[in-house]
This record gives structure tokens, C-alpha cells and sequence, in this order.
């Protein structure tokens, strides 16, 4: 996540890289033309009056900010829930590394150790890999041994394989007397909680926010920018270009 530091009000007034602004100019700039055409023609259409007036407005205006506040808090609630469930997946990684190196989990030898540690940090790459839907070849091949990535590599969930090639490893460790029962379930623990961590995201990235709810919002935002500037300008005339685009840039960025 990029952390911006808090700018001057004025420069906030006039910040262009991050805005959503760049986005929605080229339909800002539609609502501005359809504005003057309704100031130009008194608010007629091929000669008829489009009868409309701001009453109706305020009631439809009320109602999508409350349905576009809804699908932001909506988005809002994801974007918080994966945030946590990425930190528990770093919490649960380092947790398991240093209970594998300091309960006996892994072979005292300097290169299984480093061995081991690599295997978990691939882990989280092949994790970020399989929510982008990207292939995490190059990120895996500098951390894995010719064998292990060539298992992973053949495997359709990674980050579950890479678990798997972990738990193989305490399970080897522990037949061989060198790991004690309560030790194991420690280390089962962890391996189970970057499991569900992993279910998680898969969830969230599998499960957008319904497109039929998408499309009527954009839907309704639209005709009401279109329709707005008719609405308007029998009561603030010259005005109404700069109202409607305000309007129309406060719905559309919520929308965009």
C-alpha cells in the first residue's frame, strides 16, 4: 500500500497523480458539453422542453449516495478484511519460522536452514502469484532447489504445495525422534492457519461485489448527470454547467 504524507489543503485542491480525476475527465467533460447545450437551448431538445425541474433530482440525488455510500463501504470491508488477512499471513510465516529454527524443526545444518526460510518466503510469493493469476516461475526459482520447484511448479494450488513440502519436512523430523509431538503440533498449528489465510483470499479475490449491482449504480449515475443540467436550468441558468459537473464528479468518482 502506498502511504502518501498529508499535503497543504491547496496542493490537495490541485493534486493530479493519485486523483481519480485523470479516470473521469473524458465523461466530465461529456457532462460539461450536454450542460451548455441545455444553457444554449433553454433546456429544449429538437425544439421541445424536456420538463423537468430540480424536485425529482433532490429525491434520486438523496438515494444514490446513499447506494454508492453502500458499495463503498462495501469495497471499504474487503480491502480491510484482506489487509488483515495478508498480516496474519506474514504473522503466521515468521511465527512459523522461528519456532521450525529454535524448536528443532529443521536440520542444525547453515544451508537447510536457509533452505527452510526460503521455502517459506516462497510461499508467500507463489500466495501473491496465485491471487494475480500470474506465473510465479521467476520469483520461486531463485528461492527452491531444482527438485522442490520442480514439484511446485507441477502443482495447480502453490502456495497449498509449498505448505505441504513444509509439513513433509516436520513430518520426516519427527518419525525420526528428533521432534517431539507437542513441538509438532506447534508447528501444525502454523502450517494451518497459512492454510486458512490462504482460503481467505482466495475467497475474497473469487467473490467481487455482485456486477448486477455494479451496473445498475453506473447506470442510474449516468442518466442522472445527463438528465441534471435539464433539470436545472430554468431555476440557476447560466449556472448550471458548473453545478452539474460538481455533481457529476462527486457520483462518477464514487462510481469510477
Amino acid at each position: 500500500m502506498i502511504v502518501r504524507p498529508r499535503e497543504h489543503w491547496l496542493r490537495m485542491l490541485l493534486v493530479w497523480n493519485g486523483s481519480v480525476l485523470p479516470t473521469i475527465l473524458p465523461q466530465l467533460v461529456l457532462t460539461l458539453v450536454i450542460s451548455l447545450v441545455a444553457v444554449w437551448g433553454g433546456g429544449r431538445v429538437l425544439g421541445e422542453k424536456v420538463p423537468l425541474n430540480p424536485t425529482p433530482f433532490t429525491l434520486i440525488g438523496l438515494t444514490l449516495a446513499i447506494f454508492a455510500g453502500f458499495r463503498n463501504n462495501a469495497s471499504y470491508d474487503r480491502y480491510r478484511e484482506a489487509r488483515q488477512l495478508w498480516g496474519g499471513v506474514l504473522t503466521a510465516a515468521r511465527t512459523l519460522t522461528s519456532q521450525a529454527l529454535c524448536y528443532g524443526a529443521v536440520p542444525p545444518d547453515a544451508r537447510e536452514r536457509r533452505a527452510f526460510v526460503r521455502t517459506v518466503i516462497a510461499f508467500v510469493h507463489a500466495l501473491k502469484h496465485q491471487l494475480r493469476g500470474t506465473d510465479p516461475v521467476d520469483d520461486l526459482r531463485p528461492l527452491l532447489d531444482d527438485a522442490t520447484h520442480a514439484r511446485i511448479a507441477a502443482a495447480r494450488f502453490r502456495p497449498v504445495a509449498i505448505v505441504h513440502e513444509l509439513r513433509a519436512t516436520f513430518a520426516a523430523r519427527a518419525d525420526a525422534g528428533r521432534l517431539a509431538d507437542t513441538r509438532l503440533w506447534m508447528l501444525d498449528a502454523r502450517l494451518d492457519d497459512l492454510v486458512s489465510m490462504v482460503s481467505g483470499c482466495e475467497r475474497i479475490a473469487s467473490t467481487p461485489i455482485p456486477f448486477s449491482y455494479d451496473v445498475l449504480l453506473h447506470r442510474t449515475i449516468y442518466a442522472y448527470c445527463v438528465l441534471l443540467p435539464f433539470g436545472l436550468v430554468d431555476s440557476i441558468g447560466a449556472a448550471t454547467p458548473f453545478v452539474t459537473v460538481f455533481v457529476a464528479y462527486t457520483l462518477i468518482a464514487l462510481d469510477a
